[in-house]
């Protein structure tokens, strides 16, 4: 049965929801998460061509990124946080890194997630000066615990990342780690810690 076809909840208003209703929802909505993986490729893929006046496409800056995590022995879910980690170029211009922790939050360390998070900051360190922007303004971040691993993230992995010779993993190689990173939040954002 198509989904055009499948059976609805009920309810115009959702304070009128039967439990009915929702387990139908809830049900219907199963293979829409489960598609989470596939949905981010295709919009991996959309960091294709855009250079953004850098060397290489925001597409090879994050596969670089992650191939270079993943040769270096991380495990799956940093190397899916070095893939992911510009996602929000496209749609957050300006504030990417919240975008990507948002994307990443039920589903990492509340590390990982940290890193993503305030990579942007950490790694103003590298060019802010450039900008008229305090390159240090990092330094604000450093007593928090995981200030080190954000800052080793972006000296080791993303800084490094702009290399047109470099040869990175193919996307459809990080597939297999989107599929095993997103099969199941963490923590739920329904419930409070």
């Amino acid at each position: 049965m198509n989904e055009k076809n499948a059976p609805r909840a009920t309810f115009t208003k959702m304070e009128d929801g039967s439990k009915e209703d929702w387990s139908l929802v809830f049900d219907a909505s199963i293979h829409f998460f489960t598609g989470l993986p596939d949905r981010l490729v295709t919009h991996l893929e959309l960091l294709r061509g855009g250079y953004g006046g850098f060397v290489v496409d925001r597409l090879e800056h994050s596969l670089q990124t992650a191939s270079r995590a993943y040769r270096d022995g991380r495990d799956e879910e940093y190397v899916v946080c070095a893939l992911l980690h510009d996602i929000g170029d496209t749609l957050a211009s300006f504030n990417h890194a919240d975008m990507a922790a948002t994307l990443l939050e039920p589903f990492v360390s509340e590390k990982n997630y940290w890193m993503v998070k305030h990579h942007g900051i950490v790694q103003g360190y590298y060019f802010f000066e450039h900008l008229g922007l305090d390159k240090n303004k990092r330094d604000s971040l450093q007593e928090h615990p995981y200030y080190a691993d954000t800052e080793e993230f972006c000296r080791v992995y993303d800084q490094v990342s702009f290399d047109p010779d470099y040869e990175s993993m193919k996307l459809e190689d990080f597939l297999p780690m989107l599929k095993n990173v997103f099969s199941e939040p963490k923590k739920s954002i329904y419930t409070s810690d």
